[in-house]
């Protein structure tokens, strides 16, 4: 089953004990709870459970001020830019299990791609999750 969650991904910003009551928040701590609460909803939306295998695809978008043909050329490449794959693991792990718990996950098969727009991509395999 493919899962599709239609928003940028990011990575999770480095937080420290002052980001919990720093009001207003810093830029990054704000973009990152907005698009946490983001993922959520889309993950409730379609009744989505996290399960212990994760086959995901970070699409970017391409940068505006390319030009059509790299943008063109871009589309589908391999994303070799900022933000880093694993902090994009931890924005999607942490927004999918905020509580803790994924410690169930084992497998994880992650990349990250350019697209036209931003989105993440997980497919999962229907016969797993049925023998949980």
């Amino acid at each position: 089953m493919e899962y599709e969650f239609l928003l940028t991904p990011i990575g999770k910003p480095r937080m420290t004990q002052r980001d919990k009551w720093l009001n207003p928040p810093r830029k990054a701590v704000t973009k990152y709870r907005l698009a946490k609460q983001g993922i959520q909803f889309y993950a409730c939306e379609q009744k989505f459970i996290l399960p212990e295998i994760i086959n995901v695809t970070f699409v970017l978008p391409v940068t505006p001020s390319w030009s059509k043909k790299k943008k063109q050329a871009m589309l589908g490449q391999p994303h070799r830019q900022k933000p880093d794959l694993d902090n994009i693991l931890k924005f999607l792990l942490d927004s999918l299990l905020p509580e803790g718990g994924d410690e169930v996950v084992h497998t994880i098969v992650a990349k990250k791609i350019w697209g036209e727009e931003g989105r993440i991509i997980i497919i999962t395999d229907d016969n797993e999750s049925s023998q949980n």
